[in-house]
């Protein structure tokens, strides 16, 4: 069974850390981003970050809408071309439209994949782009670059709540982690769902995501408290509206004014417990990372060294302490 938390002892005291196998957290992405030469002049656009990094933790279902909807390799290039308030998928002289294809099989793809846990498509792609896709004019003119790829359109539209971005993105540290931090979260839901909801594994999910929303939007952390407090809501409802309002919240990009406000309110826990220059020293920390002249890991890692020291179990099961595998290094960005 897989654990988003598992149990590890040091120093006499339990401490709760990330963990979940490699085999469990499936990841859609476009097929070239990880190597393969499946791309119009049959070369491929393979991602670092993808491959080195990201790949070492998730397994990748990988995707080529053109190729699957019957495009060989290599082929002549697509793109969008909008004519009156429609947009098609073809070749610059607007003969061998795909438009439908892609749709149907974005939609195919949508209903088969609803396991996965995030998707990494290929930007700026006339079937992949998340967004910015160039559109052309039926004469050949360029346009405004907002087009959505026909296939992420449909992948995006099906599930809303699935983390999805481009692998162009992703070279931005925040965003990356931000990325990484969503399909975690997401995973440890859907692992939720797959156990049998209930009321209660609801609000416990809620509590240990408490101080992960605080750092993202103090509005949708009120929010989701008083979402879970109602009580003329059916459950289904009520855990359709809260994931939905979860991921909403994550996909905002936390600040170091937000991070700040969190590890206060984390300190908060240690205030009997802490001695006087201990509990100076982690203030002097979250000032500094409010300064900007530290990472984040810097006060973190002193609030886990005091977790291991006293003991909190509220404290240990919250995600935001420990939200994906701390070899990816993803903290060093704030």
């Amino acid at each position: 069974m897989v654990r988003l938390f598992i149990k590890s002892k040091h120093e006499g005291a339990e401490i709760m850390i990330h963990s979940i196998d490699k085999k469990d957290l499936h990841i859609g992405i476009s097929a070239c981003l990880i190597g393969e030469k499946v791309r119009f002049d049959a070369s491929n656009k393979p991602s670092n970050f993808c491959i080195k990094e990201l790949g070492q933790h998730v397994t990748y279902k990988s995707f080529c809408p053109e190729v699957a909807v019957g495009l060989p390799i290599p082929r002549p290039t697509i793109r969008q071309i909008k004519t009156d308030n429609l947009i098609s998928v073809a070749r610059p002289d607007g003969t061998g439209d795909v438009t439908e294809a892609l749709s149907a099989y974005g939609k195919k793809v949508a209903s088969m994949t609803k396991h996965l846990s995030g998707y990494v498509f290929c930007a700026k792609s006339p079937s992949c782009g998340m967004e910015r896709v160039k559109v052309y004019s039926p004469e050949g003119n360029a346009l405004a670059s907002d087009g959505i790829g026909a296939f992420a359109k449909e992948i995006m539209l099906a599930n809303p709540s699935l983390p999805c971005e481009e692998n162009g993105r992703l070279n931005d540290p925040l965003i990356r982690e931000n990325f990484v931090a969503r399909i975690y979260a997401y995973k440890h839901w859907q692992n939720l769902v797959a156990s049998g909801l209930t009321k209660h594994k609801l609000t416990t999910f809620h509590s240990q995501y408490k101080y992960t929303v605080m750092s993202h939007d103090l509005v949708a952390y009120k929010k989701l408290g008083q979402l879970l407090a109602s009580a003329d809501m059916s459950l289904e409802l009520m855990a359709e509206t809260y994931i939905a309002g979860l991921m909403a919240a994550l996909k905002i990009k936390a600040t170091r004014k937000m991070h700040a406000n969190t590890l206060a309110h984390i300190q908060g826990y240690f205030s009997k417990h802490l001695k006087s220059n201990e509990r100076q020293e982690l203030c002097q920390q979250i000032d500094a990372y409010r300064k900007g002249l530290i990472p984040l890991f810097a006060p973190l890692t002193l609030i886990k060294h005091y977790l291991l020291q006293y003991p909190k179990d509220y404290l240990s099961k919250q995600a935001y302490l420990s939200p994906y595998p701390d070899e990816l290094r993803l903290r060093y960005a704030y």
